[in-house]
């Protein structure tokens, strides 16, 4: 990304900042840097390197994804306060 003052002096109005000169500097200076890094990067030759999401092979060791009902309703509502034609009654908090 190209950060200069004019691109940074925008973002303050925006997001109503006051930087001081010091932050802005150390802003600006940030921004170079990683446009530096940016550039490293870039020099890489990454031709014969296979598109990927993660660097290393990714396992996730899951159950079966079986559909089952545990519970019926009238077991989970057997110990509830108050219920209403199959539903939790619960206190009004919104008036």
């Amino acid at each position: 990304m190209y950060m200069d003052r004019e691109t940074l002096r925008k973002l303050e109005l925006l997001n109503q900042l006051r930087l001081t000169e010091e932050q802005k500097h150390g802003v600006l200076r940030f921004f170079e840097e990683r446009a530096a890094d940016e550039a490293l990067l870039d020099a890489v030759d990454t031709a014969e390197v296979k598109p990927m999401v993660h660097v290393m092979p990714i396992m996730t060791v899951v159950r079966e994804d079986i559909v089952s009902q545990p519970f019926s309703r009238e077991d989970l509502q057997r110990e509830a306060p108050e219920t209403d034609e199959g539903y939790w009654c619960v206190p009004r908090v919104v008036e």
